[in-house]
């Protein structure tokens, strides 16, 4: 069928335009002579994931054992968990994900490799770990030197824990002013990275894995330094429109949102059939990634969402009101695609205006 005959609101996404996505950061990482190991958290579709690997990425990443579960299930076997996992039911799962397929999480604290070893007593494989290091996101990770060395202590007197690595994530990069001040960003998160990786080696310690990487910085061609050896980026396999921001065009934006046109109460106002439970409630307000409201509408420059209830999008727009009609269906394009897509239980994949393939998203609401 037409992608216009679907009810809505529906996930639809652009195939040419998602694999040209896929493929264009395969061959970056190709030129870089890294590996790419997908975030996969911004679709949560095996089916997607397997393309990704299909086209050359080394494996996957995921935010949550729950992801990580359901991408193995459906054959998904290079697994990075890009979090802490904390607690003796975690380590039970990754126990259990460790008898088939190679999974390894995020540690930043002698309390995480203490429960790694606790849980992996008696396995027949090593519990594989990598040291998050914090570059400036202000999030998880490592900070300080000597709590590197302690955590390193801690990994000596834990036979049944391995150090796989080291894996950083410059998401302060979404909010650089300018592109300029992205790529100092990217380069210094990549330096502060390899000062850990040096101090491991000082240490006795060999990182074979150093991940790095998110979509803002990897879509400009940044400096890569000697001794990263992945990227980990997620959101360029739909880009959304703070990602159009930073790179100037809305062409690489693969996933959208069809709504309906249901109300038209005032000469300005129009109301769409989708809300905060469709398209979130996230804005982006800063730096390079900024952009105006909560959604664009696709087709028509200038027009944004300018504010979310539940079931409800709120158009302010002359324009974009006289010229369209109750039941018209048109696409929005979310600030941020990820949380949008945990939202959906299914995305339908279109070429040429036809829906060709409708796909499940198997990991949506898989937050443990």
């Amino acid at each position: 069928m037409k992608y216009t005959e679907l009810d809505t609101p529906a996930l639809l996404i652009d195939r040419e335009v998602m694999m040209k996505n896929i493929r264009s950061m395969q061959a970056h990482a190709v030129r870089c002579g890294v590996s790419l190991r997908p975030h996969t958290k911004t679709h949560k579709m095996p089916a997607l994931a397997r393309l990704q690997c299909e086209a050359g990425a080394r494996g996957i990443a995921v935010a949550k054992i729950g992801e990580a579960e359901v991408m193995a299930a459906n054959g998904l076997n290079d697994i990075f968990i890009a979090n802490e996992p904390v607690g003796e039911i975690k380590m039970a799962r990754l126990r259990k994900l460790a008898e088939t397929i190679d999974i390894s999480w995020g540690i930043d604290c002698p309390e995480h490799v203490e429960a790694a070893e606790k849980a992996f007593v008696g396995s027949e494989k090593k519990a594989e770990v990598l040291i998050e290091i914090e570059v400036g996101e202000n999030r998880s990770g490592i900070i300080e030197e000597h709590d590197f060395l302690n955590l390193l202590a801690a990994l000596k007197n834990a036979p049944h824990v391995h150090l796989k690595g080291v894996f950083s994530h410059d998401g302060n990069s979404y909010s650089a002013p300018s592109l300029e001040e992205c790529g100092r960003t990217f380069v210094g998160s990549q330096k502060r990275t390899l000062r850990f990786v040096q101090l491991a080696r000082e240490n006795g310690f060999e990182c074979g894995t150093v991940s790095i990487g998110s979509t803002p910085s990897l879509m400009h061609d940044f400096p890569i330094l000697p001794g990263i050896t992945e990227f980990r980026p997620g959101t360029y396999i739909f880009m959304d429109a703070s990602m159009a921001a930073a790179a100037g065009t809305l062409e690489h934006c693969a996933a959208t949102v069809l709504a309906t046109v249901i109300s038209r109460p005032t000469p300005e106002r129009v109301i769409l059939d989708v809300g905060a439970k469709g398209i979130t409630m996230q804005s982006r307000t800063k730096g390079i990634t900024a952009t105006p409201g909560l959604g664009t509408i696709k087709g028509w420059p200038g027009v944004h969402i300018h504010a979310v209830y539940d079931e409800h999008a709120i158009i302010y727009s002359k324009e974009f009101r006289d010229g369209v009609r109750i039941g018209d269906k048109v696409e929005i394009i979310p600030v941020h695609i990820c949380p949008t897509v945990n939202l959906q239980e299914t995305a339908y994949l279109v070429s040429d205006g036809e829906v060709v393939e409708e796909i499940p998203v198997l990991c949506r609401g898989k937050l443990r």
